[in-house]
């Protein structure tokens, strides 16, 4: 069931994996998409707000990667459109390994880790290791205001991907930061506020150099792609998850 993180901003999903439904003045933009296994509750979950699937104006994609674009497909086809940046377009319409830092073979060393062959699992069994295409997705850049209900800007993060963005909702008071931050690292299992795994960072370098670029942004909320959110200032979350890279 969808949870209000603040007014007019909602959290879907699992306990592993998240998306989000910001509305504004009756319509609704989505902020990733999850894995396809959501497709299945997807309507449910819009009636449990009010809403449904025809409401929703917009996806807009923090990055490509499979357990951010899952729903993506069902709602283009109820008349969303779906926006990616330009550097990360490619990927969404052909799917395939990342390269750099977050390559397979520098995975293979922590496949002993339960906490990642659970979320692997998580994964898998929602539909994700399946890839869907997308093509022809309207792409943006670094510092857009995106023309869709809340009207987002678009802050270009890259390192998980080469497109990864982060996106500002200033007047819901949330930033949206897709996978530059999470709360859950999916290989050793810690908690709070950090970088994703540098083994599924395209670039672990460039994404810890991209925290730069939002730990001015003025938000009461941190929303990430993995567990729950961040209430902590960007300011002190970015200082935290420095010290944690540090370490």
């Amino acid at each position: 069931m969808p949870t209000e993180i603040v007014p007019r901003v909602h959290r879907l999903g699992s306990k592993f994996v998240n998306f989000y439904v910001v509305e504004a003045e009756g319509r609704l933009t989505l902020v990733d998409a999850g894995v396809p296994g959501f497709a299945s509750t997807l309507e449910a979950d819009l009636r449990a707000i009010g809403h449904t699937p025809g409401n929703v104006d917009a996806v807009v994609l923090t990055h490509s990667d499979a357990d951010h674009t899952g729903v993506v497909l069902t709602l283009r086809n109820a008349g969303a459109r779906v926006l990616i940046h330009s550097a990360d377009e490619a990927a969404l319409a052909k799917p395939g390994p990342k390269g750099g830092d977050a390559s397979p073979p520098h995975l293979l060393p922590f496949l002993w880790r339960p906490t990642l062959w659970k979320f692997i699992a998580a994964i898998a069994t929602s539909g994700s290791l399946k890839l869907q295409k997308v093509r022809d997705a309207e792409t943006f850049s670094d510092g857009d205001v995106l023309d869709v209900p809340g009207a987002p800007r678009v802050m270009h993060t890259p390192g998980h991907t080469p497109g990864h963005c982060v996106f500002h909702f200033a007047d819901h008071g949330v930033v949206f930061a897709g996978d530059a931050l999470c709360m859950w690292n999916p290989v050793t299992g810690s908690r709070g506020i950090q970088l994703m795994p540098r083994q599924m960072n395209v670039s672990n370098a460039q994404a810890l150099e991209s925290l730069a670029r939002v730990e001015q942004l003025e938000a009461g909320a941190v929303l990430v792609g993995h567990l729950e959110p961040c209430r902590e200032s960007l300011r002190v979350a970015v200082a935290r998850a420095r010290e944690k890279a540090a370490g």
